[in-house]
């Protein structure tokens, strides 16, 4: 279960008063009774300058679903080349694995699966600074058509990024 901002706050405010209490000369005992906690609580404060977060132990195990995410990937990756609109959704490979494959589990795990997937598809970009004044030049082929005739033309291409403005010769 999440904690909710304003539950953080309080937990940060509570270990901020009691460690400057127990600076200023308050027991452990007398510490704990003002502030409503157990007295072990109010050592592992003054041991910890900040609150220890949740860390998870172990990984998630969903042995339900794992044992078909080898199916689910095939469909995935076939539907690449597909058609946008005829793509699998997470609803209907829940079907599909419930219908030909006798999936026990959830639609969530599933959905879960699929949405991972997504993540770590997609591609990563790098937003680019341009520094004013600066040019970037390209060489190239191009096949163009001259006089009805198809010939190889080399390009030159310059290119200002940072006013969009370009120029190209063939």
């Amino acid at each position: 279960m999440q904690r909710g901002a304003w539950e953080l706050l309080l937990i940060v405010e509570l270990y901020w008063k009691v460690r400057l209490a127990r600076r200023g000369g308050m027991s452990e005992r007398a510490a704990a009774d003002h502030f409503g906690v157990l007295r072990a609580r109010v050592k592992k404060i003054m041991e910890l300058s900040i609150p220890p977060g949740y860390r998870r132990t172990a990984g998630i195990k969903r042995p339900k679903p794992d044992a078909f995410t080898c199916f689910i990937d095939q469909w995935l990756a076939k539907d690449l080349s597909r058609n946008r609109k005829q793509r699998h959704t997470a609803k209907r490979i829940f079907e599909r694995l419930r219908d030909e494959h006798a999936l026990k589990g959830g639609y969530t795990t599933v959905k879960n699966h699929v949405r991972e997937h997504g993540r770590r598809s997609r591609g990563m970009f790098v937003p680019l600074a341009h520094i004013a004044g600066r040019a970037q030049a390209n060489f190239g082929e191009a096949i163009v058509v001259i006089g009805g005739v198809e010939q190889k033309a080399y390009v030159f291409a310059l290119d200002l990024p940072c006013s969009d403005a370009c120029f190209a010769r063939a």
